[in-house]
């Protein structure tokens, strides 16, 4: 067995991992990493870059359906290849992976190690059974994986996750979504418009990370009009004939219905890859999950050498938040124990569904846990469908919901699902962390016509609403017609 003693192990080499790594070295030249699948990241490898490869491919598709509704009429049928579509999904992908492995290869070969490592205490790793590590400070940024009911391990290779949709050499004919969140949503309808059939199911009648009630009914409603969505479904059973599997559900008006698939494709969460660390063998609190805690700016758990970043952490699962937290992780590692807090962004997030869905700074479901039934804020709407420029283009489906305080008139959060929302949420996520107020927004130049223009809508109505600016004027031509 072979042991070494160094200031900082980093577990794992993803977004998180290597952040880690790179902000350690900033203070010390005695770090590993410790890897015990392929370098990379989850977003290249599996996640966002892939499946926004496959939206595109859909998107295409799309386009050319809604020609007709300009008068522009292709000739003849669409014709929907899916070897090429996948193979130019697959080249990409490793493409981009490729730019992320140039950059582990720079890594030097004596600060990698190959394997799954454990903790036997608060500052001891066993990395399989090859390595002992002694480290004065650890990071762990193992990231997530998908779950799943375990009895659905009986479909066998019927069933699928995120993972083996970006290995299919063609598209298969019939696939039951089960889990319509930000991977369900975004997969279930792209495989829709490239032809698959698809019937997605969920439990609780969530849809997607929306909280806000009128918002996520929205997003229900314009989903149905695509494929078949219960997010609140009752199955029957679920078993393998052959090659296909057999769906028995009671749909929503209660009759039983029979579906037969090729796939059912699990998007029902992911779980952080925590519990085969040996965490027991230390004294870090952990959360009802069996998560290990982490200070919100530091990232430090109630173990101060231990720190935790990214997916493997209880805090927001996305990329952008994994490279900052890993980058801070990393920093206090390196730096103990002069430790320092982050800098931590506005939050934002976006489901490349269309239309688009998108979230701001905090939350419905944050603001009214955090201020009850006081009435201590108002909510400004806008719908999309009569927006001018969303009506030009034909993308005319949505809504927008901003939240402000009262008597500051501070912006607090959106939910949005809407044309473009990925950049009204940039916009948004800019002005809350700039703690602006509704009023600052609304001093802000608007464009015309642009889809923006429906987000100043929103902020005229929150405003009035606030009883901090005029009542909203029906069709106000101040910034053209169609507005």
């Amino acid at each position: 067995m072979k042991t070494l003693n160094v200031d900082v192990a980093v577990i794992g080499g993803g977004t998180a991992g290597l952040g880690s790594y790179r902000a350690a070295k900033a203070h010390t030249d005695s770090v590993v990493m410790i890897e015990g699948g392929p370098y990379g990241t989850t977003c290249a490898r599996v996640g966002c870059m892939p499946s926004k490869l496959l939206i595109a491919a859909a998107e295409s598709v799309h386009q050319i359906e809604k020609a007709p509704a300009f008068g522009v009429h292709p000739q003849g049928d669409i014709v929907i290849n899916g070897r090429e579509v996948m193979d130019r999904v697959k080249r990409e992908r490793d493409r981009f992976v490729g730019f992320v492995l140039e950059g582990v290869e720079d890594i030097p070969a004596e600060d990698k190690i190959a394997g799954y490592a454990k903790f036997i205490d608060n500052n001891t790793l066993v990395v399989d059974n090859h390595t002992t590590v002694h480290a004065k400070r650890i990071v762990i940024a193992t990231g997530s994986r998908p779950a799943y009911p375990a009895i659905w391990n009986e479909l066998g290779d019927r069933l699928i996750i995120n993972d083996d949709v970006f290995d299919w050499v063609d598209l298969p004919k019939a696939v039951a979504v089960f889990g319509p969140g930000v991977i369900g949503l975004e997969l279930g309808q792209s495989l829709k418009r490239l032809g698959v059939e698809v019937v997605m199911f969920g439990l609780g009648g969530q849809v997607g990370p929306l909280t806000d009630p009128a918002v996520m009914a929205y997003a229900d409603k314009a989903f149905n009009e695509e494929f078949y969505l219960d997010a609140d479904v009752r199955v029957e059973s679920m078993k393998r004939i052959g090659d296909e599997v057999e769906i028995q559900y009671l749909d929503k008006a209660g009759a039983l219905q029979v579906i037969n698939v090729d796939y059912v494709l699990a998007a029902t969460g992911r779980r952080p890859n925590v519990d085969k660390l040996g965490i027991d063998n230390t004294t870090m609190a952990l959360d009802a999950r069996g998560v290990p805690t982490a200070d919100y700016y530091t990232m430090q758990t109630s173990v101060e050498s231990i720190f935790v970043a990214g997916d493997a952490s209880n805090q927001l699962p996305l990329l952008h938040e994994a490279a900052d937290q890993g980058r801070i992780a990393g920093d206090n590692a390196g730096r103990f124990p002069d430790i320092r807090a982050g800098h931590r962004r506005s939050k934002i997030s976006a489901v490349f569904s269309d239309p688009q869905i998108a979230m701001v700074g905090e939350t419905y479901k944050d603001i009214t846990t955090r201020l009850g039934q006081c009435g201590c804020f108002e909510t400004g709407v806008v719908s999309f469908e009569n927006q001018g420029r969303s009506r030009v283009m034909l993308r005319n489906k949505g809504m927008l919901h901003v939240y402000g305080e009262q008597g500051t008139g501070r912006f607090l959060g959106a939910e949005m699902m809407g044309p473009n929302a990925e950049h009204l949420a940039h916009l948004l996520a800019w002005a809350h962390q700039n703690k602006m107020t509704i009023a600052d927004m609304l001093d802000m130049p608007f464009y015309h016509p642009v889809i923006e223009e429906g987000v100043r809508t929103a902020l005229r109505d929150l405003n009035a609403k606030l009883h901090l600016g005029p009542e909203m004027v029906k069709h106000c031509l101040d910034c053209g017609p169609g507005c």
